[in-house]
């Protein structure tokens, strides 16, 4: 009963000497989701930015050949990025979360105004932003359309669109909004990609996990967890230790046989009741947002967990990833269930990248 994420048709070797050759900036990168996502769909990256020494921690000990910068964006130096193909941010997300009242540009936590200059003074071919589907709330109807003026009038034509997770083959109902913005040239052959009718449950995804340690009551449990995830809360540093969410999500949890009030450190062993609801640990979590099991969070439980719960979950970040890569190779076509145009699977290693035929080097001013 173990998960399984769509494989794709075609091999990844025909695409390779193309697929390979686009470079991405990847600007607050948390715990790797979005940057792990790219990857996967053949991006290689300039570099991960990332302002928490943890969160660089984490993405320094899963790719070690990645140049990490931790660096508050605010102050990079856009001259050693001239000449990269993808531009993409995962902007923190508070000032436009309801459970941060929302406060948008007056919020001193707003990147949006950061990652724009960058992205003037770059001048990459592609932008990828994402953000919490407040975002696209009419709220912020002034705020995301200023945003897309700006991002007009420096010759791309931006569009952006909430994506569900669940929809990409995450077990979890997970909405994002995302906005891509191509130049001229290569956005008339930008499509979204096409959702996949592939719907794990909680309980198909995560049943080894919950028998790895010998608990009887796990393939029960597996039967009743039949279901798709809430939304996984991830936390901020101003708000308490792990949890999976408020009371209302709490609730939902109770539904799929989970008691959402904490983090375990492991899964139930032999002596927990069969009967008991089970709480899930940090590598849980991680699976149901999409992440290989390979993928380690560095820090404590509270610390791991924050970087599993902020994240954009990989695996739509692949599907976003490889539209963008068919608009840059100016192939006409949307990405599908199939995975067209490369074959890449979820847990596919990437090659480490003295092996990968094309380098990033800068232009120099």
């Amino acid at each position: 009963m173990s998960a399984r994420l769509p494989a794709c048709s075609q091999r990844a070797d025909e695409f390779k000497s193309e697929q390979m050759s686009f470079s991405v900036l990847e600007l607050c990168a948390g715990g790797g989701g979005q940057a792990l996502g790219l990857e996967m769909a053949g991006f290689h990256h300039a570099a991960a930015v990332e302002y928490e020494p943890q969160f660089c921690t984490t993405l320094r000990k899963n790719r070690p050949h990645w140049n990490v910068i931790q660096q508050d964006i605010r102050y990079l130096r856009h001259q050693d990025f001239l000449g990269v193909d993808l531009l993409a941010a995962g902007v923190p997300c508070p000032p436009f979360s309801i459970a941060s009242k929302q406060l948008g540009a007056n919020d001193d936590r707003d990147m949006f105004p950061s990652a724009l200059e960058l992205v003037e003074q770059i001048k990459p071919r592609a932008v990828l932003f994402e953000n919490v589907p407040g975002f696209a709330s009419k709220k912020f109807d002034h705020y995301r359309n200023n945003l897309c003026a700006r991002l007009a009038k420096l010759g791309y034509q931006p569009e952006g669109r909430i994506l569900q997770a669940a929809n990409f083959g995450v077990p979890q109902l997970r909405p994002r909004f995302v906005l891509v913005a191509l130049a001229a040239k290569d956005a008339e052959f930008f499509s979204w990609p096409v959702e996949i009718d592939l719907h794990e449950t909680v309980g198909t995804t995560l049943v080894d996990l919950m028998a790895a340690n010998g608990w009887p009551g796990a393939e029960a449990w597996a039967h009743r967890a039949a279901g798709i995830a809430p939304t996984v809360v991830g936390g901020s540093k101003k708000h308490g230790g792990p949890d999976l969410g408020p009371t209302r999500a709490r609730a939902q949890w109770r539904e799929l046989g989970v008691d959402g009030l904490g983090i375990a450190d492991a899964a139930p062993d032999l002596s927990f009741p069969e009967d008991k609801m089970p709480k899930l640990t940090v590598r849980m979590v991680a699976r149901l947002q999409s992440f290989p099991d390979e993928w380690n969070f560095t820090g404590g439980k509270t610390w791991a967990y924050r970087q599993v719960g902020n994240a954009f979950p990989p695996q739509v970040a692949k599907f976003v990833g490889l539209s963008i890569l068919n608009a840059l190779n100016r192939r006409r076509g949307q990405i599908n269930g199939n995975g067209r145009p490369v074959e890449m699977r979820l847990l596919d290693r990437p090659r480490a990248l003295n092996r990968l035929p094309f380098q990033f080097k800068p232009r120099i001013l």
